[in-house]
């Protein structure tokens, strides 16, 4: 296993608070479609909503598990 620096461990936490939010907007969109109809403009935010929080997670989670290498001076 490599080794995680502190900010590394946060961006996969954030990673995971960003999925379990699109999660959310996805009961969202399910809940104004079915109050509102597909035209509604809240059911186009909730699904734009969607594509932010899961794209920001996949790019946490990347940057959180990659291999950085040690950039100090020795």
């Amino acid at each position: 296993m490599k080794k995680q620096n502190t900010a590394q461990k946060i961006s996969v936490v954030f990673a995971y608070v960003f999925y379990a939010f699109a999660l959310v907007s996805i009961g969202a969109v399910a809940y104004f479609y079915q109050q509102h109809g597909g035209n509604h403009p809240a059911v186009a935010a909730w699904a734009a909503a969607i594509v932010f929080f899961v794209g920001g997670g996949v790019v946490l989670h990347v940057m959180g598990r990659a291999d950085i290498p040690d950039f100090r001076i020795k």
